[in-house]
């Protein structure tokens, strides 16, 4: 495991297209940097930014929904069963020092909430735009510098 921070990559289950290559580049430049991503563990944002991350020789760590390791994307490094349902989001959030949010419908909104609730910063791309609560990026790369920003690294 990496000494680096943790960066959550949050967004939607069905992203497809320019969508998944942003969130693919997002997890690319999070290993580049020597931090593990952290993901929900299934398809969509979390499949890409799992492939990025592995492609690029870094680490990602998917936390499931369910209790069926089985269900994992094939890009994980590690995946933890966690039988929460969508209560994992916490799990997600709280396990990033950071949280990206690529693109996202109402799943994305929870963890951006729960994520601020705890003390997380948040930096969106292409997503809920929650003025002053979260950080707006134009690509991937200033999203992972912005991100990597609030961190203070």
């Amino acid at each position: 495991m990496t000494d680096g921070p943790y960066v959550a990559v949050v967004g939607s289950g069905t992203a497809t297209g320019d969508l998944y290559e942003k969130a693919r580049e997002v997890g690319k430049l999070i290993a580049e940097s020597g931090a593990t991503v952290v993901c929900g563990g299934l398809s969509g944002v979390m499949k890409a930014a799992a492939r990025g991350a592995t492609e690029a020789g870094g680490t990602a760590i998917g936390i499931l929904p369910d209790e069926d390791r089985g269900r994992a994307n094939p890009y994980l490094t590690y995946s933890v069963a966690t039988g929460a349902g969508q209560a994992r989001n916490l799990a997600v959030v709280c396990s990033g020092d950071v949280v990206i949010a690529v693109g996202g419908e109402y799943g994305t909104l929870s963890e951006i909430g729960l994520a601020r609730k705890v003390g997380r910063p948040v930096v969106v791309l292409e997503g809920w735009d929650l003025e002053g609560h979260v950080s707006v990026a134009p690509s991937p790369l200033a999203a992972v510098e912005a991100a990597f920003g609030l961190i203070g690294r």
